[in-house]
């Protein structure tokens, strides 16, 4: 069998604690109770001595369920998508050099995505190159709301940058808005800021990067969205419905091919309908792993996935996982 190859896994760094000036990150622990701070949010989260923070645990707990690598990602929490550029630079820098010793003599079961200060383009693009060629990161993370739209021609020089250095790039929303709560209220009770506020952003990231024109724009770009791409699949046939109504031609569905998803969603009809959509060679997995949802088990799809993630990754062992 194949290894399994994991993109959806998120790490605490504790070296960034900080790194943004007065919006954090930080980490307090008030009466055996520890809490995450970011900009004017902060949630309760036990994250020192967890596998978010502590990599010899991360690595106990893979070999317990059966992960053989990790691509690990920025806390999405640590987006900074609505703070002045200068610290969003600071930031990610300090990230991706924690990333970096985070990992540090793990590289067979752990690599790093990068950390990108996209309120500023020439900030984005050289932080990238620092990341991927001078630090060996091995992939672009990003969040969905930078006061921007992710079509916004502004990121094109960005978008084109991850093309030339033949790197992968991996969205994923957030729960508080940059710096601050839900931008909206009513996403503040029953989890429903994680349920359907992520849902929400995914579909919008995807549908401004296939009606705004990034792929087609960029056909050599390889994206890939978080949790299925929220609801994007549910509604294809109505955006391009909705095309025909307006009076204009619609390839939506078709476009959407141009996307790759992740696999963290419930099993069954969800990713059933993301494979039917998009295909099977357009998913990967995905665990959130150490998170409230973290799979019991690894499933023998689960696993089959791992060569489209060696393709969307561009690791050097395809002909080794494709010969077990």
């Amino acid at each position: 069998m194949g290894k399994v190859i994991d993109l959806h896994a998120h790490v605490v760094l504790e070296d960034s604690f900080g790194c943004a000036g007065k919006y954090g990150p930080e980490l307090s622990n008030d009466e055996g109770l520890q809490t995450f701070r970011v900009g004017d949010y902060s949630m309760r989260v036990p994250y020192r001595e967890s596998v978010f923070m502590d990599v010899d645990k991360r690595i106990e707990a893979m070999n317990v369920l059966g992960i053989d690598l990790q691509v690990l990602s920025p806390n999405p929490l640590t987006f900074f998508g609505h703070i002045d550029a200068e610290n969003a630079l600071k930031f990610a820098s300090s990230s991706n050099d924690a990333m970096v010793a985070h990992i540090d003599g793990f590289s067979d079961r752990v690599l790093g995505a990068a950390s990108i200060p996209l309120q500023d383009t020439d900030y984005a693009c050289a932080e990238l190159s620092r990341a991927i060629r001078e630090l060996g990161l091995v992939a672009a993370y990003i969040g969905t709301d930078y006061g921007f739209t992710l079509d916004d021609p502004r990121l094109d020089d960005f978008y084109q940058t991850l093309v030339e250095l033949d790197v992968p790039l991996l969205i994923h929303p957030a729960t508080n808005n940059g710096i601050r709560g839900a931008a909206d209220g009513r996403l503040g009770r029953f989890g429903l800021d994680l349920i359907v506020g992520y849902a929400y952003e995914e579909t919008l990231a995807v549908a401004s990067l296939v009606l705004g024109g990034v792929m087609k724009r960029h056909p050599k770009l390889d994206v890939c969205i978080s949790h299925g791409g929220g609801a994007i699949t549910f509604l294809a046939q109505r955006f391009d419905s909705m095309a025909a109504f307006m009076g204009n031609t619609s390839h939506f569905v078709e476009d959407l091919k141009l996307i790759w998803f992740d696999s963290h969603l419930e099993e069954g009809r969800a990713q059933d309908l993301v494979i039917e959509t998009v295909g099977y060679d357009r998913m990967v997995y995905g665990t959130n792993f150490g998170g409230w949802d973290t799979p019991n088990e690894v499933t023998d799809f689960d696993r089959s996935l791992s060569k489209n993630a060696i393709r969307l990754l561009r690791l050097p062992w395809e002909e080794e996982s494709e010969g077990e």
